[in-house]
């Protein structure tokens, strides 16, 4: 028999610190009394590890070696090893049952008795509420220590200060570097003289040779913008400063949606912010708040928030060379382009300026426009690519066609189970052939119940799909009548709406459609809709 070993310990259990190696010594010991024994390769251990999560390097692994019929049996110590979630632990078992591999908990055997399943689901979700426990006392536990200055809200230390390495998160242990803060200082001096701006600073900082936090050349607007925000200058530790929530942009237009790491930090209000202490000053109180100003009025006249000259594509520009967004720029004599932001020092990637051209942003505007209305005009070109994208073109005729080869194909399957039967009732056949081959042909019949549940569900899809082509018809008629006399407001309302990106490299530029098949869509830009970044929803 082929058996695996799952073992796994969290980050919160750190008085347990050699708990998986002793998880592992069990494991082994009971394949050992049974006469079995275990490779290195067949275990597999999750280190700091929750369980509240199914995202574990070694778990995915064993998951898939399970589905390619690599293991008959999992070894875990118990329910709570394999996941905290009751829900997760029904979903993996359930998983592992269907691939025909067996798990067992070494400290809580599971039967298949309705007694058995009923203990495994008190047990998942006492571990549930357990590690709901944990984490509402450690959250506790962390601002009790706040509040009390005992607990740095640092993981690392802040540009111009370091900290103590036999006390990395005492606040006491704190102490200024002198050759950081200095420059601390300068930022702060700098940003505060008449007219100063962060470009100013970074282009400063270069011309100095100052290294960035990173020991890279050249500093980042953003580097620059969070050391000037940063209250811990004053020599005020603050915590819960701000709180994780699912970004409502894409980081990168060019890349998929919807991962973890695409959450952002969204500040928390003054008032809720939590005092953790005081560390040397670096500048005065009067300094940061002035600062503080000057970048709140600055905002008002970023880029972004220009809007002297009229661009259709704004922020829906990206290079094909360095995936980065293109801006709009309007030169003295009133050429208005479209520029990458690698062609910027500070925005270089790898310390190389981007190699794109200036794009004429009038010819690119004219160019997208008489697309997207091309586009509108001819519906039957989504009606196409809807029905691609959603992996059938199936005719009415080939469906019942198809259905009806299923039905004949179950009816002559239940005759020979009936032949099969009457051949064992008559003595002909032995209980150990019947029961072979009975079993071979309930799986063949489960199989053709399968293709016709498919075969329901595509004719079901068919009918959403015919249903989405009208009214993906029905809008493009509808707005396709003011294509010719739109303001260039309903213009823009219009592309933010049908078009994801323009990528533009050279003279090819890739226009990214998005098409509203709900009602709802109509009035939502699609970048809002990270659940649904699709392939049936592009073009």
């Amino acid at each position: 028999m082929r058996t695996a070993i799952y073992a796994r310990i969290s980050t919160v259990t750190h008085s347990q610190q050699h708990s998986i190696e002793e998880q592992i010594s069990r494991l082994r010991a009971c394949l050992c009394s049974r006469g079995e024994t275990v490779a290195d390769e067949h275990i597999f251990r999750d280190e700091g590890r929750s369980g509240a999560t199914l995202n574990r390097p070694a778990l995915d692994r064993l998951r898939a070696h399970v589905r390619l019929g690599d293991y008959d049996g999992i070894l875990v110590t118990s329910p709570d090893r394999l996941a905290r979630n009751y829900v997760h632990q029904m979903l993996l078992l359930e998983e592992f049952e269907r691939a025909g591999c067996r798990i067992e908990f070494l400290d809580q055997p599971v039967g298949d008795t309705p007694h058995d399943h009923l203990l495994l689901q008190i047990r998942g979700a006492v571990a549930e509420y357990e590690r709901a426990l944990i984490g509402d006392r450690m959250r506790r536990g962390r601002l009790a220590r706040y509040r009390a200055g005992a607990l740095l809200p640092w993981t690392h230390p802040v540009y111009g200060y370091l900290l103590d390495p036999e006390r990395p998160r005492d606040p006491q242990g704190v102490r200024v570097s002198e050759p950081q803060a200095a420059v601390v200082r300068q930022l702060f001096a700098w940003y505060l003289e008449e007219g100063a701006s962060l470009s100013s600073i970074v282009n400063k900082l270069f011309e100095h040779e100052i290294a960035s936090p990173a020991g890279k050349p050249r500093w980042r607007h953003t580097t620059v913008r969070f050391l000037l925000r940063n209250p811990a200058y004053t020599g005020i530790l603050y915590a819960c400063r701000s709180r994780a929530r699912r970004s409502l942009i894409r980081r990168s237009a060019l890349h998929p949606v919807g991962k973890r790491h695409n959450d952002s930090a969204a500040p928390r209000p003054r008032e809720e912010w939590v005092a953790a202490g005081s560390i040397p000053a670096i500048v005065t109180q009067e300094q940061y708040e002035l600062a503080q100003q000057k970048l709140q009025r600055n905002r008002q006249f970023a880029a972004r928030n220009n809007t002297a000259h009229d661009y259709l594509l704004r922020a829906l520009i990206s290079c094909g060379f360095c995936g980065l967004a293109e801006t709009g720029r309007t030169a003295g004599v009133g050429y208005p382009y479209y520029v990458c932001a690698g062609k910027r020092a500070d925005g270089a990637r790898g310390g190389h300026r981007c190699r794109s051209r200036l794009t004429p942003a009038g010819q690119l505007d004219d160019i997208v426009w008489a697309d997207l209305c091309a586009v509108i005009r001819e519906p039957q070109l989504i009606a196409l690519e809807l029905e691609r994208a959603w992996g059938g073109q199936w005719l009415p005729e080939e469906m019942r066609a198809r259905r009806v080869s299923l039905r004949k194909a179950r009816g002559s399957l239940e005759q020979q189970l009936e032949r099969l039967t009457e051949a064992y009732m008559g003595g002909i056949i032995r209980l150990e052939e019947y029961a072979r081959r009975r079993r071979e042909l309930e799986e063949k019949t489960e199989a053709f119940e399968s293709q016709e549940r498919e075969l329901e569900q595509q004719a079901d899809r068919r009918m959403e799909l015919s249903g989405m082509v009208s009214r993906v018809e029905d809008y493009c008629r509808q707005i396709g009548e003011t294509l010719a006399s739109a303001s260039f407001e309903q213009k823009r309302r219009l592309v933010e709406l049908l078009i994801d990106r323009v990528i533009v490299t050279e003279e090819e530029v890739e226009i990214r459609y998005v098409i509203p098949t709900r009602e709802s869509g109509e009035y939502t830009r699609f970048c809002h809709l990270r659940t649904n970044y699709l392939p049936a929803n592009t073009k």
